[in-house]
């Protein structure tokens, strides 16, 4: 019984034993390992403030002399405009406080106060005229020669407020107003084109020009304006120069920088499929095909409207642009809040079409559609336009051709040279021409509507919204004059918009926060940007 009573003893005394051992044990692999975890979270998550990003065959930083997209793309973030431009396209006030139009061809722009140049000098009206004076006599070698093509003079009313003056009306002058501003003081007594001071200008935006050699090193600007309501995680931007796109896609792979934008429609082919993000958006060139609506048959919008039903555009798209293109149904389409709708306008319907020719009177006889008027007949046999030099366009003219006539509508595609394709959009004799433009940021659509359009398009209430617009600043009262705007283009169809370009930034999994581009601002959400 006794040594019973023993063994129950040892036996209790070796459980406790070990159940101590057991918690200490257990108490400092549990310690340790949540140590580490912390540890490892910590390293995994650290904010990294720079990142890297490549230009491709670099020529200067000046913003008003470069002639490189990358450039332009980044001098948004060192130099600054009188006003800026919103991701739905809104104007929106930068280095200028307010701004008013005095008439048809002149404008008061009050700038705001104590703003720093990189170099500490302020921010004052002479800037501004000296900026627009070195842009009208560098003319056409600057992509900012445009937006003051029409200033004729610039007057400095007091330190901080100017007058401009042009030779005629601009509508939505406002939006020529987004050219980067640059420093009197800095280029004073030198050669504004050729000074070795463009290896480093000053501007006065959230990042300033560090370094300018095989590398330029952008530096945080801890002194802008802005950070009092916006602020800005990253301290330091490399950019890398390369000589070609092979050489980008490349260093993208290997690491070495943390993205590009680009075009191509092959972009797996030499990046792969994984191990990256991307995020399209819409480009700014944007094809279409014009009718003369003054030609006999042409002037019917019931034929316009036809035509416009049957262009396969996702076919377009697809087969010859291999995806690179967004189908484009109206000229504001980019991302303007005048188009915030985005209605679908015209998708392909062959039913639709044949019953549209069918109420007006047209009929389909010997693969053909035809119809008596007047005691002659009519048949729907066109010329379509399209410079020869443009293969890609010779293809979409080709594409739209054959869908046209196997529904019974002739084309005929006059393939011609550059010199005589100016001809026919000059003088407008052409039945059907395929065209396209490089889309400005302004919403004016006088081109396409007002006086003097390509379609030879005339509609009275249409003219006069589109004379309306130009002057109207209430937002809501703009919004519904741009609808009706739309719905006039839709009920009689002077053009087929056809297709925007599509761009794309590319980007590491480890570059993080709002990455938003557009065709305006690639760098669209910078403010929240890091690398981990």
């Amino acid at each position: 019984m006794k040594s019973n009573i023993i063994k129950y003893i040892f036996i209790i005394i070796v459980v406790v034993l070990i159940g101590c051992a057991s918690y200490l044990i257990y108490g400092q692999k549990n310690e340790e390992p949540n140590k580490s975890v912390i540890e490892e979270i910590e390293e995994e998550t650290k904010i990294i403030t720079n990142i890297r990003a490549p230009i491709i065959s670099f020529d200067t930083i000046n913003p008003i002399l470069s002639k490189n997209q990358n450039i332009q793309d980044i001098s948004r973030l060192i130099y600054e405009p009188l006003l800026d431009i919103t991701s739905d396209n809104k104007i929106a006030m930068c280095l200028a406080k307010e701004w008013t139009k005095q008439s048809n061809t002149s404008y008061v722009i009050k700038l705001k106060e104590n703003v720093k140049w990189h170099d500490g000098n302020e921010l004052v009206a002479k800037d501004v005229q000296f900026t627009i004076d070195r842009l009208k006599e560098i003319g056409a070698n600057s992509i900012y020669a445009y937006n003051v093509e029409k200033v004729i003079s610039v007057e400095v009313i007091d330190k901080n407020t100017i007058k401009i003056n042009l030779n005629e009306e601009v509508p939505f002058f406002e939006y020529n107003l987004t050219f980067p501003i640059m420093s009197h003081y800095y280029y004073e007594n030198e050669d504004f084109v050729n000074t070795e001071k463009n290896n480093k200008p000053v501007g006065t935006g959230r990042f300033k020009v560090l370094e300018n050699s095989a590398k330029i090193t952008l530096k945080k600007n801890d002194n802008w304006w802005k950070y009092e309501v916006e602020e800005t995680k990253l301290e330091e931007i490399e950019l890398i120069k390369y000589q070609s796109m092979g050489e980008v896609y490349n260093s993208f792979k290997t690491g070495n920088i943390d993205l590009l934008t680009t075009k191509t429609t092959e972009l797996e082919d030499y990046i792969g499929t994984i191990g990256y993000y991307k995020k399209e958006y819409y480009g700014r060139n944007l094809d279409y095909i014009a009718f003369n609506c003054e030609e006999n048959i042409l002037s019917n919008v019931e034929v316009r409207k036809a035509i416009s039903y049957l262009i396969n555009k996702e076919n377009i798209v697809a087969g010859i642009y291999k995806g690179a293109y967004y189908k484009a149904n109206f000229p504001l389409e980019f991302g303007s809040y005048l188009y915030e709708d985005k209605k679908v306008i015209y998708e392909t319907n062959e039913e639709k079409a044949r019953s549209i020719l069918g109420q007006a009177g047209w009929m389909y006889n010997k693969k053909i559609w035809q119809r008596v008027k007047d005691y002659r007949t009519q048949k729907l046999r066109f010329d379509l336009v399209v410079n020869s030099s443009n293969e890609a366009r010779v293809q979409v003219a080709e594409n739209i051709k054959q869908t046209l006539s196997e529904f019974g509508i002739e084309i005929n595609i006059r393939k011609v040279s550059d010199s005589q394709y100016q001809n026919y959009l000059q003088n407008k004799n052409y039945d059907m021409i395929l065209t396209g433009v490089y889309s400005g940021i302004s919403p004016d659509l006088s081109p396409y509507f007002g006086e003097n359009n390509i379609a030879n398009f005339n509609n009275e209430e249409m003219r006069s919204l589109i004379n309306d617009v130009k002057n109207i600043q209430d937002e809501k009262v703009l919004r519904e004059k741009y609808s009706r705007i739309v719905q006039i283009y839709e009920e009689e169809m002077p053009y087929v918009f056809l297709y925007y370009s599509k761009n794309t930034l590319v980007y590491s999994p480890n570059l993080i926060g709002e990455l938003n581009p557009n065709s305006y601002n690639v760098y669209e959400g910078i403010g929240t940007w890091y690398r981990q």
